[in-house]
Parts: structure tokens; C-alpha cells; sequence
């Protein structure tokens, strides 16, 4: 299969120009027939917590339905981020849509303590088949807590999926802890970051993937919006910018 992870700018709370750039990510994705493309933390609002309750949706709102018919017509999975409105409160989540399937959501399980006061955590972990491959789904915080990917490599994860919306320390985090993850589970580790400024911090892209031998495979920069697209047969990765 070819997963893709998407490296964006997203404008905070303006949610129609965000939509015109996952189009157009989705679009590059599906030039080299990815099977699917997953998008950064909250990426159609931007990582702005104090808006969250305001931009949160219904996981059912037929406004993301555009999204289904791209999926359909692409024979493409998507995950973008979205906050998401429940019983329980609002949750940071990753609206999952596969063709001619029924809208899954994924969310945050495990919150950084910053997150307490707009979310709510998420509770059961989702495994995504896409090409007959299972793919793990983690949102920020939680990809780097050890617990999270143990789960989820005890559930039969074939690929770690890492949405995250994360500054240069962050990073510097994550590139030790996801190859470590990578080699320990001989699972490919896919981490899709965003650009910009998000809520008190700066986010700096660098979204990569790691081989299932913790190696690094290729990576963007911290400048420009792309994607990066993952051949789990070949292992090769095909890179493109906008």
C-alpha cells in the first residue's frame, strides 16, 4: 500500500480556507495513488484550543460529506484533524473516510495537561484497515507516551500513524522516541506535523517517516507545506511540496 502523511499551514478557526489546502494536499496524494493521507492535529481549524468548543462539530456533519465523495471517487482513506462535539464534551479527533464506508472518528485518549480546561479525552483506541494493512492512528501527547504504542502494536498495528502540532523541542522529542518505537515494534512510524503558529507556540513541520528498522526515511522541512508518501512494499518514499 502508499500512505501519505501531509505537512499544512492551517489558518486558525478559518475553516473554508483550510478545506482549499487539504484539497489540495489530497489532490498531490492521489497524483501518486496513495491508499491514504493523514493531515496534522486539528488541522481544518488549526491547534487552537481556546477555539475549539466554538469550532467543534458533530461527528455526523454533513458539511465534511465533501470529504466522502473525494474518498469515494479517489478510492483514498482521510484523516484530518477536527475538535468533535460528545455527550462528555469536547475531544480533540482525527475524522477518519474511507470509500464507501461508514464515518469512523478517532480521539485523543491521553491529554497533556494544557488540554484539560477545552477537552475531554477520547476512549478506545482505533485500528484502521486500508490495503489490508492495520494502521494505528495516535494524536500528539499521547505518540510519545510509551503505554500508547504498546497498545497499539498488541492490537495487531502493521503502521503508527503520529497527527501531531509540535515546536522545535517537541520534534527534537519526537526523533528520538518514534525510531525507538519503529524499531522496538518493526513497525513503520509516520509522523504528520503541522506549520505556523498554534495557539503560544511556533509548530515547525519536519514530518517524516521512519522505516520499521527505526531509520529514517525522508523527511520536509520546516518551511514548506507537502506530503510525503510511503511505499510499505518498495519502501521507498516519494516526497512533493507545494
Amino acid at each position: 500500500m502508499k500512505i501519505c502523511v501531509a505537512q499544512i499551514q492551517s489558518i486558525g478557526g478559518d475553516i473554508s480556507s483550510n478545506l482549499d489546502k487539504h484539497r489540495q494536499l489530497i489532490h498531490l496524494a492521489t497524483a501518486y495513488k496513495a491508499d491514504a493521507v493523514f493531515f496534522p492535529e486539528l488541522s481544518l481549524t488549526g491547534y487552537e484550543p481556546a477555539l475549539a468548543e466554538a469550532s467543534a462539530v458533530n461527528p455526523d456533519d454533513v458539511n465534511l460529506d465533501d470529504f466522502q465523495k473525494i474518498s469515494d471517487s479517489n478510492k483514498i482513506t482521510i484523516g484530518f484533524g477536527m475538535p468533535t462535539k460528545t455527550a462528555a464534551g469536547v475531544r480533540i479527533s482525527m475524522i477518519i473516510l474511507q470509500p464507501d464506508r461508514e464515518r469512523q472518528i478517532y480521539s485523543k485518549q491521553q491529554l497533556h495537561s494544557d488540554e484539560f480546561p477545552y477537552f475531554v479525552a477520547g476512549e478506545k483506541q482505533l485500528i484502521l484497515t486500508v490495503a489490508g494493512k492495520k494502521i494505528a492512528p495516535a494524536i500528539c501527547y499521547e505518540s510519545l507516551q510509551a503505554e500508547h504504542s504498546a497498545h497499539a502494536d498488541q492490537l495487531g498495528a502493521e503502521l503508527y500513524v503520529a497527527s501531531v502540532a509540535k515546536s522545535q523541542e517537541g520534534i527534537n522529542k519526537a526523533m528520538v522516541h518514534y525510531p525507538a518505537v519503529a524499531k522496538k515494534f518493526s513497525m513503520p512510524v509516520l509522523m504528520s506535523n503541522c506549520l505556523g503558529y498554534c495557539d503560544n507556540f511556533e509548530s515547525v513541520g519536519q514530518s517524516a517517516v521512519w522505516t520499521k528498522q527505526g531509520d529514517l526515511a525522508e523527511q520536509l522541512d520546516d518551511k514548506l507545506e507537502g506530503i510525503l508518501v510511503f511505499d510499505t512494499e518498495t519502501k521507498e518514499v516519494n516526497k512533493q511540496t507545494l
